[in-house]
Parts: C-alpha cells; sequence; structure tokens
C-alpha cells in the first residue's frame, strides 16, 4: 500500500537515526570494561536465542510466513526500552547501552543472514524475499542512519540531545500510522494469527528473559550485569522486525509482522514479572559469584 512504500522506509531510517543521536564511540568501548558480560550475551543473541526459536517453530509447525516472522523476531537486537526495565530492577545500564550498540550494528548483518536462511528453509518454492540486493537496501536503511545520527551527536550534542524526543515521537506516529493500515488491511485474519502465535511468543519471551539472566551468572558474571543481560537480550527490537516484515522494499508481508507484534504487548508483562522476581530474590542475600565488579 502507499502508505508502506512510502512511511515504513522513513520510519525505519528515524527509528536508526534517533539511535544514532543517542550513540558515541565510547559505548563501544564499553566492550573493554565487561568483556565477558558482552561476549555471553552476544553469543546469547546472536546464536542461542534464533536456534530456540528453529526449535519452537518446528515443534509448533507454524505455516511458513508465521516462522519467518519468529525467525525475523528472533533475529533482532535489543530493544531500547531494556534500558529503561534495567534502571527499574537494578541492572548495570551502562551495559545495556554497550549491548544495544553493538546488538544494532550486529544486526545490520546478522538479521538479514537469518532472514534469508529462514526464508530459504521455510519458504514456499525456494523464492528468498530478502536477497542480496535488499540485504544491501537494509545496510542503507539501517546503518547510515545510524552512523548520520552518532555524527550529528560528536559534532552538536546539545542539538542530538534536543532532537533525541521528537525523533522518537516521529517515528512513533509513523510506525503506529503504518501498522493500524496493515492491521486493518488483515483484521479478518487477525483473530487466527494471535491464536497461533499467542503462545510460541509467550514462550520465546520467557525462554529470552530465563537466557539473558541464567547464562551470564553460569558464566561468573555479577548479578547487577545479568539483569542487565537478561533485559538486553529479553527485549527484542519488535519495532524493527514489524518495520522489516511490512516494508515493500524489504518482506513486503504482512503475516511476517505478526509474531513482532504479538510479542511487544506481551513482552513488557513477561520482563516486568522477571523483573520482580529477580528483585524478591534480592532480598535473599547470596554469595556474588562474579570476577567483574560494577
Amino acid at each position: 500500500m502507499a502508505l508502506a512504500s512510502v512511511f515504513l522506509p522513513l520510519a525505519l531510517a528515524i527509528i536508526m537515526l534517533g539511535l544514532g543521536l543517542s550513540l558515541t564511540i565510547a559505548d563501544f568501548r564499553r566492550v573493554l570494561a565487561y568483556p565477558k558480560a558482552t561476549v555471553v550475551a552476544l553469543t546469547c543473541q546472536i546464536l542461542v536465542l534464533p536456534a530456540v526459536c528453529l526449535g519452537l517453530v518446528l515443534a509448533f509447525g507454524l505455516p511458513p510466513a508465521l516462522a519467518v516472522g519468529m525467525m525475523l523476531l528472533a533475529a533482532s537486537p535489543g530493544g531500547t526500552t531494556a534500558n529503561l526495565y534495567s534502571h527499574l530492577f537494578g541492572g548495570d545500564v551502562a551495559l545495556n547501552v554497550t549491548l544495544t550498540a553493538i546488538n544494532s550494528v550486529l544486526a545490520v548483518f546478522t538479521l538479514p543472514l537469518v532472514t534469508n536462511l529462514s526464508l530459504s528453509y521455510f519458504g514456499d518454492g525456494g523464492t528468498l524475499g530478502l536477497q542480496f540486493d535488499k540485504t544491501l537496501q537494509v545496510i542503507a536503511i539501517v546503518l547510515v542512519p545510524v552512523a548520520a545520527g552518532m555524527a550529528v551527536r560528536a559534532l552538536a550534542p546539545r542539538f542530538a540531545e534536543r532532537m533525541g524526543g521528537p525523533v522518537k515521537i516521529a517515528s512513533a506516529v509513523i510506525l503506529v500510522a503504518v501498522i493500524l493500515g496493515a492491521l486493518l488491511q488483515e483484521l479478518d485474519n487477525l483473530g487466527t494469527y494471535i491464536a497461533s502465535v499467542g503462545l510460541i511468543t509467550l514462550l520465546f519471551s520467557v525462554i529470552s528473559l530465563a537466557v539473558g539472566y541464567g547464562a551470564p551468572r553460569l558464566a561468573g558474571v555479577g548479578r547487577r550485569q545479568a539483569v542487565a543481560s537478561c533485559m538486553e537480550i529479553g527485549i527484542h527490537n519488535a519495532t524493527l522486525a514489524i518495520t522489516v516484515a511490512l516494508s515493500p522494499a524489504l518482506l513486503n508481508d504482512t503475516r511476517m509482522a505478526v509474531p513482532a507484534a504479538t510479542y511487544g504487548v506481551l513482552m513488557f508483562f513477561t520482563a516486568a514479572a522477571a523483573g520482580f522476581l529477580l528483585r524478591s530474590r534480592q532480598a535473599t542475600p547470596a554469595p556474588e559469584a562474579t570476577t567483574e565488579r560494577t
């Protein structure tokens, strides 16, 4: 539809520009301060969760479009909401910023790769909807605005801070308008889609949060870093997944956006439940098995 063809690439570009306005080179240098926590979290995000998601998709026997939508969600980086949840529940927000920055850049390459493989495996007739030329479009739409935002932040930090809020509001308004239009087009099938992916997205959210906290703790990472990892890995960027699925320049399939849209609602509740659970555990003092200090 015209609304999607014009505004979706614009919405994604504005979203990534807003992310770039909040990033500096120092955010990437922080990986040196938290090497173990960063490596464990990125391994979970890039390798473990797509594998878990694939297992769930095969177990549930989802239709191809919904299966690809789930894999697209799994390949999406952590959402910016993770920073807020981490702050509320005692996580290391600086680590969240670092993970978000690194993940967002890596996703420019990993997201098209995972999506291509998923389309090849689940796709109808072996037709890839996100081929090399479209991968380049993803890079152009995603990476260029991030770089531009970082440049603006470096050259005019006060202006970048002032523009952060308006950019987020503008991207949200455009995205909501496009999503509502897409939902109206698929209104007759909406109930069926939710029934098809409600349980699997709930399970994926719970598993993501559990892996995000459990894996770092097993690796000897401190509690605050583990909470940050829990929120970063457990709160995927559903907005990015929806935008890629709906954009005519990319996947152009409303059905592929359904898992991310469903997950985008559920994750607020599962992440809050995880945060309160971790906070209640903190009330009972336990030895801190860690080699990384906060």
